[in-house]
């Protein structure tokens, strides 16, 4: 039998988006085995967190009646706990409980017209929303229904799916992985040449072209990276761009967002998150919070004379390391 070790690629959908993984294995490995176990951990995320499906954990929260508490599973809590953690920690700026303002302005499973909603449909929608309603029982890994609160976990939730599925390839012996959902990557272990997996940091639709610093690229040893911008998701309206990016604070879209926000963690579950916060913090107040907090952070914002990209000594220190 083989022991001499490939790359071997594999993907599929999942959470309205694609997934993938490359992976060094024994050419003897059993790659449907692999296929169907990464599938496996991906559907469970899904049947907790997606509120496309009416008959998930959190569609369940969701509908249940005020005052009472709903025991979660462990998935499901493990990334409510750091939603509520990032939410506090960000000043709101990270909110899961945005998601009906978020339909109201357009967006998200539950979209409604892609318009501009008036004050007073924005007072009577986001009275009911507010991370710092959300009431977290330890002890019973429970969390309370206060009464029409809605919970949202997408811009969270695909980078928990990374971070699940690079741990059941670890439990199940696979050495070194690269994997990624909808864009957030984990990369881990060495590939068969002995170098880490290498990644080109996602850019802003017109980076090539008009940026005057070169591309980005990333060694992931055992790191995770999201990125989150303005390219994926927005419409115009009497001329004015409004991204699916939400602040939470202001309760409307994200105005001047930067082009890009790329993080760095450990878990490409806080990274996801992270990128999302500081994308509504804005690329000066951001940078300010991820410099402070030693967050790795990059941004590419749009100014008078093109591209401009600023990152934190947190991201300068990875890219000064793969240069060595």
């Amino acid at each position: 039998m083989s022991t001499e070790s490939d790359i071997a690629a594999l993907g599929g959908r999942t959470m309205g988006t694609r997934w993938s993984v490359k992976l060094s294995a024994p050419r003897s490995r059993d790659l449907h085995a692999l296929h169907a176990g990464i599938e496996a951990e991906l559907k469970r995320v899904v049947a907790q967190m997606s509120t496309w499906e009416d008959g998930s954990d959190i569609s369940r929260y969701n509908r249940a009646a005020a005052g009472s508490w709903q025991v979660i599973p462990e998935d499901f809590w493990n990334v409510l706990v750091a939603a509520h953690d990032i939410a506090r920690r960000s000043d709101g700026a990270f909110d899961p409980s945005v998601g009906p303002l978020v339909a109201l302005w357009g967006f998200g499973a539950q979209a409604g017209a892609q318009r501009v909603p008036d004050a007073a449909q924005l007072a009577e929608v986001g009275s009911s929303c507010g991370w710092h309603k959300l009431q977290l029982d330890v002890q019973k890994q429970a969390v309370l229904q206060p009464g029409g609160l809605q919970l949202d976990l997408s811009a969270i939730a695909k980078g928990y799916g990374v971070d699940l599925v690079s741990r059941w390839l670890r439990r199940n012996g696979i050495a070194a992985a690269l994997v990624e959902v909808g864009g957030e990557l984990h990369g881990y272990g060495r590939k068969p040449d002995g170098h880490p997996w290498r990644v080109l940091v996602e850019s802003a639709p017109e980076e090539g072209a008009g940026a005057h610093y070169p591309p980005r690229v990333l060694a992931l040893d055992d790191l995770a990276v999201a990125t989150s911008g303005d390219r994926w998701h927005h419409y115009e309206h009497d001329g004015v761009s409004y991204s699916h990016t939400l602040d939470p604070r202001t309760q409307a879209p994200v105005t001047r967002a930067a082009a890009a926000v790329t993080v760095i963690e450990r878990e490409a579950m806080h990274a996801d998150a992270w990128a999302t916060a500081l994308t509504v913090m804005g690329a000066q107040q951001g940078l300010a919070f991820a410099a402070e907090h030693g967050l790795a952070a990059r941004f590419v914002s749009r100014g008078s004379n093109g591209l401009e990209e600023s990152m934190t000594p947190a991201f300068q220190q990875y890219l000064d390391a793969d240069r060595q």
